[in-house]
Order: structure tokens, then C-alpha cells, then sequence
């Protein structure tokens, strides 16, 4: 037997709710409404069914991202990510608990068994922009157990088994 941990960690949310930051307006703004360009570079159409254009949208400049664990990893307090760059820059932020697992497992002699990495996606219920909301990463290290009675057993049991499978009858 060897201890294993398990990690599932729910990393980079977008903070306060992300879905709703932004105040919405109760007329549809467009290019004509005069209203002032908060995501420059953003489409000015508003595309039907939503309330503000992406170049427009409040909660898309608003929303902001933030760890939640307790390592040592980017983002521990609450940044904007734009939602182009939201893909890139959350990857790169699971990567980094990927590596921490790496680096905790070497450090106390165990092995990561697996490390995945999801990404979760959404739309802005207020200009329609996809982006990456957030991500996990889950890990699994397994650690050797020399101490326990039940694993010296087991190698002993094992030991007994080897004993004579390599013996070359023919010389």
C-alpha cells in the first residue's frame, strides 16, 4: 500500500461572480447612443437579443479573476483578464499548479500519478462574448509508505515469488 493524494482544486473564478459585475443599461446602447468605448478594439454591433456590444460591455470590462487556493500562483488577488486573452492566461495559470505538483512530489520522493487541467467556458449574458471563465487542475500523487507493517508484508510475500522464476536449467 503507498499514500496517495488527491488534489481537485477549482482555481481562477472570476471573481464576485463575474457573470453580472457590470451595471446593464435599460436602453440598448450602440454606436449612436454616445455612450463612451470601455473595451476599445471590441465590435460596436450589437448583435440581437443582447443588451450592449462587446466594445461597450461593462461586465466584460469589470470581470475579474482570482485563485482560491492556497498556494504560491498568479492571480491571488483579483485581476482583469480580457476575454481574449482569458484562454492563454488561464492555461498558463493551471500549468502552474501542474508544476507545483511536480515540484511537491519530488521534493518529498513520491510520483504524480496524473495532473489534468480543464478549462471552463461561458458567454457574457450581456454582449455575447465567449471566453474562459475559469479552470481546475487535479492531481494525484502517490508517495511510498516504507513504515507500514502491510507494505513490508506485501514486499516480503512478493520477494518469496521471484525467488527461483530466472533458473537456467540447461547449463
Amino acid at each position: 500500500m503507498s499514500n496517495m493524494i488527491t488534489g481537485n482544486y477549482n482555481y481562477m473564478a472570476p471573481y464576485a461572480s463575474g457573470y453580472s459585475v457590470g451595471a446593464a443599461s435599460a436602453s440598448q446602447p450602440g454606436a449612436a447612443s454616445g455612450k463612451p468605448t470601455v473595451n476599445p478594439g471590441e465590435p460596436t454591433q450589437v448583435n440581437p437579443g443582447r443588451k450592449s456590444s462587446p466594445a461597450e460591455c461593462e461586465t466584460c470590462k469589470n470581470r475579474k479573476y482570482q485563485d482560491g487556493s492556497d498556494e504560491m500562483v498568479s492571480f491571488k488577488s483579483a485581476s482583469h483578464i480580457s476575454p481574449q486573452a482569458s484562454a492563454s492566461r488561464v492555461r498558463a495559470h493551471e500549468q502552474e499548479h501542474v508544476s507545483n505538483a511536480f515540484t511537491k512530489a519530488a521534493k518529498k520522493g513520491g510520483k504524480v500519478l496524473a495532473a489534468n487541467v480543464t478549462l471552463k467556458t461561458a458567454v457574457c449574458p450581456e454582449c455575447g462574448t465567449s471566453y474562459v471563465a475559469g479552470g481546475t487542475t487535479a492531481t494525484r500523487i502517490k508517495y511510498p509508505n516504507e513504515t507500514n507493517p502491510y507494505v513490508k508484508e506485501k514486499k516480503a510475500q512478493d520477494a518469496l515469488s521471484f525467488i527461483g522464476r530466472n533458473l537456467d536449467m540447461a547449463v
